[in-house]
């Protein structure tokens, strides 16, 4: 299946951040549900465990990728139901991620930023998100599980040649 890329490079003039959406019909407290709830993060994303609460650090596994491997997340910000601010960090480098959600009228935006120091990787990374948040729609709509190999290499060049907007 031919998936269409939708990221964005934005330039915010300390650095850069790629942005992703997704629209659900749905309130935003099903929606961050979604994204905050072990047992419902686990259909998308994989499952964490912890003391959860800003300034802590949980657990969260990776179940989609190569071993599943478990990784530490410390949560920077919690704004139920509106935003998630979390910090990882990894043989790959350090993952500054930011959920927001907006909803008018029972349509809530999922507006998915990874604050990035450098474009270095970034037709491996963008694809990878695209990847799970269309996991996360599935996993809420009930429709067929996407296939990592629809999204990489296949988006790679169209990430690879984004070049950063003036936000």
């Amino acid at each position: 299946m031919t998936r269409t890329p939708t990221g964005r490079l934005l330039d915010t003039g300390s650095g850069l951040d790629l942005v992703l959406n997704r629209t659900f019909r749905a309130s935003a407290d099903d929606v961050w549900a979604s994204i905050t709830e072990s047992e419902r993060t686990a259909r998308w994303y994989g499952p964490w465990e912890g003391d959860a609460g800003p300034g802590r650090t949980v657990k969260v596994q990776l179940a989609f990728e190569e071993g599943t491997p478990w990784s530490e997340a410390r949560i920077d910000a919690c704004e139920p139901p509106r935003r998630l601010a979390l910090s990882m960090a990894d043989e790959s480098g350090v993952w500054r991620l930011e959920l927001l959600l907006s909803e008018v009228d029972g349509v809530t935006e999922l507006r998915f930023t990874q604050h990035l120091d450098t474009e270095d990787g970034i037709g491996e990374v963008g694809p990878g998100w695209e990847y799970y948040l269309d996991k996360l729609v599935a996993a809420r709509d009930g429709s067929a599980t996407p296939d990592f190999g629809d999204y990489y290499p296949e988006m790679k060049p169209y990430y690879d040649g984004l070049s950063p907007a003036r936000s």
